[in-house]
């Protein structure tokens, strides 16, 4: 799809969904060429959510963090709030930056109250989530490449 629409040193890092690219002509328009479809972020920005990052690294716990409609992280925050008043989970979330982060042991990404709402339909096509790890392994790969986005 991103060569059909005229990007070049297209590649995807892992199995993760994300794909890092050189564009092609007009930046003013890359964002009408892929927006309506994907979550688009830029170097600076891939950078900006690994400094904002809130919590330390800790082989206990993965942190993810969450791209979203604009204004929708405010959204997740008020649903975590909402799971977490049930003390069920001692998972954490944060606001950093206009980024939701949400850290959770190890093994039970799928179990927490929170994880239940993130299936919900509605929010669907309103926000992607990816593992920190993931995020630097991206931004590592633009550096090595050169790309932009």
């Amino acid at each position: 799809m991103f060569r059909s629409v005229g990007m070049e040193q297209v590649s995807s890092v892992l199995a993760t969904g994300n794909i890092i690219f050189q564009p092609k002509g007009d930046l003013s328009k890359l964002g009408e060429t892929l927006e309506t479809t994907l979550f688009i972020k830029d170097k600076d920005e891939i950078k900006s959510m690994l400094t904002a990052v809130p919590y330390a690294p800790d082989p206990e716990w993965h942190v993810y963090v969450f791209i979203c409609d604009i204004g929708f992280e405010q959204v997740l925050a008020e649903q975590f709030k909402i799971t977490a008043s049930s003390g069920q989970s001692d998972e954490s979330a944060a606001l950093r930056d206009g980024y939701f982060y949400w850290r959770v042991r190890k093994g039970s990404t799928l179990d927490t109250p929170f994880s239940k709402i993130l299936g919900n339909r509605s929010f669907k096509d309103k926000f992607t989530s990816r593992n920190i790890n993931t995020i630097e392994k991206v931004y590592k790969r633009m550096e090595e490449t050169g790309q932009l986005i």
